[in-house]
């Protein structure tokens, strides 16, 4: 009988072990991958018409087929996982308009989710709500975070089938200009793009299209009834940036969505954020509290804002020129940085490395940045040929930060598409063949793998304090300490291929044995150092468990 209860308590942690992740896991460390819903995998053929789209587009500017069913699948392969992927970003999956509209690069539909036609319901070329649960649950599985896309500055454009939204709801003029606080926050960000009027708190009702929408859906009563509760629970006026919010945050409650990314931050008023920051935290919290066993740690809930243009250099504060605006305090865990890309460019990898621990660690300790190389709507990618994918993968995954891995990163997804116009381009169909098939791909992909890993396993590579141990070879060390948690590790650069010895007397103790996560090589400690036979330049030390 005592064999069959100690088997079974066995078992029970066995479960719990699998639907918990085992490794220390910080938002300043984390290694974000960021795809567009509708051009990373298609799951499931059958929803990739839907409103009638069949209209013919500019090149990649139509539905393309990815959907959630695609994302889950990869995540079910464990695509994620081997790339040492601990959150996943997707673009907006709520439904989009239903036409599209020519903004001068050819007609284009809302693809890329930033056309928001209904924030209650999910673009059903995306999948369906059934979809997203399973997504979240098998990503939590595997101890990944799903991070959704907000979108509160703007409608999408107005079409032959998609009405302009009240007047007391929306804006459709003027155009901004960019030059001033007020001429980048009251105002549309292009042509045809109306803005939500987010300084208002005049009660509005609900726009008549969602009405008759939600009554031919024969779900009216019940979203009322929601928002009735909300608007009682929280004392807001009905004012239109709190319906967006009730409605952002139901992703939260119903779903178990780990964090948003919020897009055009510098467009809205700061307020607004700490609104929404505040609601998304009551929303976190109600879910954990009717979900005990599915939260995954003590983490808060997460918001990195698009802050666009904002650099790393400019601590907290972001400049308009007329006004400086603090989105970090009260608002943001993190925001985008912008800045990466040239600081590699132009400087060399420890003043980077040197830089970014010191800037994090002092100013804006607390709060981190999310770096990135490659985007969806920037314009000057730091490897746009795609002809150094290995620095890439090298300074933005140990770069301290958190990292963002755009989709195709690690396969060297092509950036330069012929016959596209403008942002296009950046938005190409993953290229899942050349991993199959190419050898140079598949090589690209493993170095992208091996320091994604080392990333994941180690909140000290994002989060810690860095160190140099030599300059040449160039050795440094990362520390990460808080509360009971500890972790170091060392790393090495430009190293010689061969044999190559490297001082790590200040993490690593004598006699301990020490992994080279990068080759899988041993080698024990001794008198302060480690010497290891490789044919690779780079190492990634860690002490063997």
């Amino acid at each position: 009988m005592k064999k069959i209860v100690s088997l079974l308590f066995i078992a029970i942690a066995f479960i719990n072990c699998e639907n918990k992740p085992s490794k220390k896991f910080v938002w300043q460390g984390a290694n974000v991958y960021f795809l567009l819903t509708d051009r990373f995998n298609n799951g499931d053929t059958s929803n990739d018409i839907n409103f009638e789209r069949t209209k013919e587009t500019g090149k990649l500017r139509g539905f393309e087929g990815g959907d959630i069913k695609g994302i889950t699948q990869k995540i079910k392969e464990g695509y994620f996982t081997d790339l040492g992927i601990n959150a996943i970003w997707m673009t907006p999956i709520v439904e989009q308009i239903h036409d599209g509209t020519d903004e001068g690069t050819g007609l284009s539909y809302g693809f890329h989710g930033y056309w928001a036609s209904d924030w209650t319901a999910i673009d059903p070329n995306y999948g369906t709500k059934e979809d997203l649960k399973e997504l979240v649950d098998i990503a939590h599985k595997k101890g990944i975070r799903i991070l959704l896309d907000a979108v509160i500055n703007h409608t999408g454009p107005v079409t032959e089938k998609d009405p302009v939204w009240p007047s007391d709801w929306v804006r459709t003029a003027p155009q901004c200009t960019y030059d001033n606080y007020q001429n980048t926050v009251t105002c549309t960000l292009v042509k045809n793009l109306p803005d939500i009027k987010t300084e208002s708190n005049k009660n509005v009702e609900l726009p008549p299209h969602l009405v008759a929408k939600w009554k031919s859906e024969g779900r009216y009563e019940q979203e009322v009834k929601e928002l009735d509760d909300f608007f009682k629970r929280t004392g807001h006026p009905r004012a239109p940036r709190f319906y967006i919010m009730k409605w952002l945050t139901d992703y939260i409650t119903e779903f178990g969505i780990d964090g948003y990314r919020v897009d055009t931050v510098k467009h809205t008023e700061e307020f607004v954020w700490q609104e929404f920051k505040t609601a998304c935290d009551d929303a976190f919290e109600q879910y954990k509290k009717n979900n005990p066993k599915k939260v995954l740690d003590n983490n808060d809930f997460y918001l990195v804002g698009e802050v666009y243009n904002y650099a790393i250099s400019h601590g907290k504060a972001f400049d308009f020129g007329d006004k400086k605006v603090n989105y970090f305090d009260k608002a943001f865990s993190s925001v985008i940085n912008f800045e990466l890309k040239w600081n590699v460019k132009q400087m060399k990898t420890q003043a980077v490395f040197n830089k970014y621990d010191s800037i994090l660690n002092s100013e804006m300790k607390g709060y981190g940045v999310l770096n990135y190389m490659t985007s969806h709507d920037d314009g000057q990618p730091f490897d746009a040929k795609r002809e150094l994918p290995f620095k890439t993968a090298t300074m933005l995954l140990l770069t301290p930060g958190t990292s963002q891995v755009y989709y195709g990163d690690e396969s060297a997804r092509d950036l330069i598409i012929e016959g596209t116009i403008g942002d296009a381009t950046l938005r190409s169909l993953m290229n899942w063949s050349d991993i199959a098939n190419n050898t140079k791909t598949k090589e690209i992909l493993s170095h992208w793998q091996k320091l994604g890993k080392f990333r994941a396993n180690h909140p000290s590579v994002g989060a810690g304090k860095h160190q140099m141990i030599t300059k040449i070879p160039y050795v440094f060390s990362r520390m990460y300490n808080k509360e009971e948690y500890s972790d170091a590790v060392v790393i090495g650069l430009e190293l010689p291929k061969g044999q190559k010895t490297m001082e790590v007397a200040s993490v690593f103790k004598d006699g301990e044995t020490i992994l080279d996560a990068y080759s899988g090589k041993e080698a024990i400690v001794k008198k302060g150092t480690v010497t290891l036979i490789t044919e690779h330049t780079i190492v990634l030390l860690e002490k063997k468990e």
